[in-house]
């Protein structure tokens, strides 16, 4: 657990004290010799961290130890950052410029209060004296130097098994099946399908069998998923309903508006709606939630998952049948089906008998089998199993005053994490700043992953969010995560791997839903709170004493509507931000600001600055200062006007999202230099004084969606084959030339030079087009991942028949 974040923060470390411009820099600093003690006594720390991770399961003095290491740790690599950051601050300020007055007000105090040997040299000196210390402490701790080959966590093209291939619930589900496609006796309109049972035993999978059964699809008119557990907050849960079964996008001033409208959707249709993972026992709240189900026409069903029979019992079930572990048999083809791809032993005998004593000890739940057969998944080695069978994480008493469900599918969890390479031990953690029920995105969550620092490997062959992405896969494969039921493109995690994350992250992330303690505060990390309607700075005066804080992260159970908004006290900007030097993922998405401080220049090591749907008109000039910018989102920013000068100092921006910005008419020079872009989500074309269509050459990496705007402005179409967009992997194009008329022929050459790459494209969009025809590649049938077309102020109606060409499309 803790050795798992030490050794992947040592690891990065490693890679950054190796990095060769960066031990150029320290000498000149004159802090190389320091550095590289302090790389040698880490080194014989690390050596250590191979049998810490064993002693630590049932050794708590270890665990300590483990955990100042990991503090050590962190204070290294901030370190590390602060020289890092000086030499790129050196290399974007030119000495002349440096030394004046003006340009000393546009860059960091921290830059240019004294020098950097001064300001570190303590610093380094008390990390030293603390590592030295633990190597000491290793006598008494009984750690040794112990040899072990590191985790492959590489399972070659791998996919995750199919929620479909259940085994042993057959009769569960004709059973219920029959109850929902029969019209029960019932003086109500709908009623209430009960599935009980313990954690991990496979309620939520039971339910979603029958969610998406095709018989049951054709019985209700309209169908809702919403995930409970602990907080049963009605206002949500309805809301999350009415979002499901209507378009239309709609505020309310209270409840009783909100269920009002319910109430009109479901009027006199037949519905089906899954309430998943129930914990509250109030009548009373529960008679409030299903008022607007009433009107509903009869034959309406909601289907209930529960670990927690009283409200149920209160609702006139007075016999309920649970949903038992599996029989052994089927407990034993699920497990086969997971660890060897076939629902039996028959190519593997000699594994069956040790197959058998692992499903008992995972107690036949479902959750548990999966996890443990995906751990074992392409492993035949009778070695492999042995050891998975006698691991001391089958007797652990660590699991504190938890529940009996969690007690008893801890230690199977626990193992499939054991078995995690330290990079996935600290992906996963992470995930413990998230509430039970998240809504994960994959490509926002590798964004978060990048910014913190995980995905560093200086020698990768793939891009770090390739990496975040195989990361991703491999977590997802191992049941560490699982497909959203309502949301293709989201992901959830069991409530039981949500308590796992959260137990396995320790004091270094906190979840403001979690009653942490003032005190632990100078311990923290990693951050995150609930962003609720607003948010007080009360809430938030002890976070002052958070110097080390990483990660400060507002979090939404749910899907995020556009009209959604929260509001932020402006002392927490204008007060707190400024005690946090050390964030370095910071967001304040969808809170109605209005301007962002000019503190936000003094944050050095953010990676990470998310200010989208805010109401922001401008960013502060020292966004410049920024020097270590991964990722920058004003996605939906209505009143954004410009984006600073100093824009061009951003040398690392690799993500830059400015989709749905109408009043942002230009772009600042220099942003086609910027080239570790990856996503830079609207182009404006300005040829003479701003972003022209050619700097688009330079910028390799491209990929995923783009608007670019302006194309009327464009006086060449040389100029639009010099953007070599066949080149870049865009999968979402939107090409604009503004309501200009008259160069049809023009139009029609650049239209033809901006071809993207036909594997890629999957929706394609033309604004105000006035060429006389369409070039050959608008129709052409090689565009076969081509499913949505839209063509806006088409004038020549003729030029749609070219869409036949296309064989694939959904929508047009």
């Amino acid at each position: 657990m803790a050795e798992a974040a030490a050794a992947a923060l040592v690891n990065v470390i490693f890679e950054k004290l190796a990095d060769e411009a960066f031990k150029k820099y320290a000498r000149s600093q004159n802090i190389h010799s320091e550095l590289k003690q302090l790389g040698s006594t880490l080194s014989q720390i690390q050596a250590l961290l191979n049998d810490a991770s064993h002693k630590e399961i049932t050794d708590e003095s270890v665990r300590l130890w483990l955990n100042s290491l990991q503090h050590l740790a962190y204070d290294i690599d901030d370190v590390l950052d602060d020289v890092a950051t000086e030499a790129m601050h050196r290399e974007l300020t030119p000495e002349s410029e440096a030394s004046t007055s003006v340009v000393r007000k546009l860059i960091p105090t921290c830059c240019t209060n004294f020098s950097l040997t001064h300001r570190l040299s303590p610093k380094l000196d008390s990390i030293t004296t603390r590592l030295q210390q633990l190597y000491k402490a290793k006598a008494g701790l009984g750690l040794i130097v112990k040899d072990e080959k590191p985790k492959n966590n590489n399972r070659g093209n791998e996919t995750s098994l199919l929620e479909s291939d259940v085994i042993g619930r057959e009769n569960e589900k004709e059973k219920l099946l029959n109850k929902l496609l029969q019209d029960e006796p019932s003086k109500e309109n709908f009623s209430v399908l009960p599935i009980v049972g313990m954690g991990g035993v496979g309620k939520t999978t039971l339910a979603r069998l029958l969610y998406n059964d095709t018989k049951v699809k054709g019985r209700f008119e309209l169908h809702a998923w919403v995930c409970v557990s602990d907080d049963f907050d009605i206002s949500k849960i309805t809301k999350t309903i009415f979002q499901a079964v209507s378009d239309e996008n709609k505020e309310f001033a209270d409840l009783n508006q909100l269920q009002v409208a319910l109430k009109e959707k479901l009027k006199e249709k037949r519905f089906l709606l899954v309430l998943d993972d129930v914990w509250h026992e109030n009548f009373n709240d529960w008679e409030t939630l299903v008022l607007p189900f009433h009107s509903g026409a009869r034959g309406s069903k909601v289907i209930m998952t529960s670990r927690k029979e009283q409200l149920l019992k209160m609702l006139g079930f007075d016999n309920l049948d649970h949903l038992e572990t599996l029989s052994s048999e089927d407990a034993l083809s699920l497990f086969a089906l997971h660890a060897l791809g076939v629902d039996n032993f028959d190519s593997h005998p000699t594994l069956r008998p040790k197959g058998k004593r692992i499903v008992e000890k995972c107690g036949r739940l479902p959750l548990a089998l999966k996890a443990i057969g995906r751990l074992l998944r392409t492993h035949t080695d009778e070695e492999k199993w042995d050891e998975v069978l006698n691991s001391k994480i089958w007797d652990s008493k660590s699991v504190g005053d938890l529940s009996a469900d969690w007690k008893a599918i801890f230690p199977a969890l626990m193992l499939s994490y054991h078995e995690l390479s330290s990079n996935l031990k600290r992906l996963f953690a992470y995930c413990s700043l998230f509430p039970k029920d998240f809504l994960f995105d994959k490509k926002e969550l590798v964004l978060l992953w990048l910014a913190e620092g995980f995905l560093y490997k200086s020698n990768a062959a793939n891009s770090p969010e390739r990496l975040g992405y195989e990361y991703f896969e491999e977590l997802l494969s191992r049941s560490f995560f699982q497909q959203s039921p309502n949301e293709e493109q989201l992901f959830v995690m069991h409530d039981l791997m949500n308590d796992l994350a959260t137990f396995v992250a320790g004091e270094f992330f906190s979840r403001d839903d979690n009653r942490m303690a003032t005190e632990d505060l100078a311990k923290y990390r990693h951050m995150s709170f609930i962003r609720d309607e607003y948010v007080a700075y009360h809430k938030f005066e002890a976070f002052k004493r958070a110097k080390g804080l990483r990660t400060l992260l507002p979090v939404y159970v749910g899907v995020d509507q556009w009209w959604d908004h929260f509001y932020l006290s402006s002392k927490i900007l204008v007060d707190l931000l400024p005690e946090l030097p050390l964030l370095r993922v910071l967001s304040l998405s969808r809170f109605s600001i209005s301007e962002v401080p000019n503190s936000i220049g003094s944050l050095k090591h953010l990676r990470y600055l998310n200010l989208s749907k805010t109401h922001i008109k401008e960013l502060p000039d020292n966004v410049g200062n920024l020097y270590n910018l991964e990722t920058l989102i004003v996605f939906g920013c209505n009143s954004l006007t410009k984006l600073p000068k100093s824009f061009s100092k951003l040398k690392k921006l690799r993500h830059f999202d400015i989709r749905d910005t109408p009043w942002l008419e230009k772009l600042p020079l220099g942003i086609g230099e910027l080239k570790s872009q990856q996503t830079l989500t609207k182009i404006i074309i300005e040829e003479h004084s701003g972003f022209a269509l050619t700097e688009l050459k330079g910028l390799k990496d491209l990929h995923g969606e783009i608007s670019i705007k302006g194309l009327n402005k464009v006086q060449s179409s040389m100029h639009a084959r010099e953007a070599k967009l066949s080149l870049k992997g865009i999968n979402k194009l939107e090409l604009n030339w503004d309501d200009v008329s008259g160069r049809e022929t023009l139009e029609k050459e650049i239209l033809n030079e901006l071809k993207p790459h036909s594997d890629k494209l999957k929706m394609l969009e033309v604004k105000y087009y006035k060429g006389i025809e369409f070039p050959n590649w608008v129709g052409d049938s090689s565009f076969h991942q081509l499913v949505h077309v839209s063509l806006r102020v088409v004038e020549n109606v003729h030029l749609y028949r070219c869409l036949g060409g296309y064989l694939h499309l959904r929508s047009c």
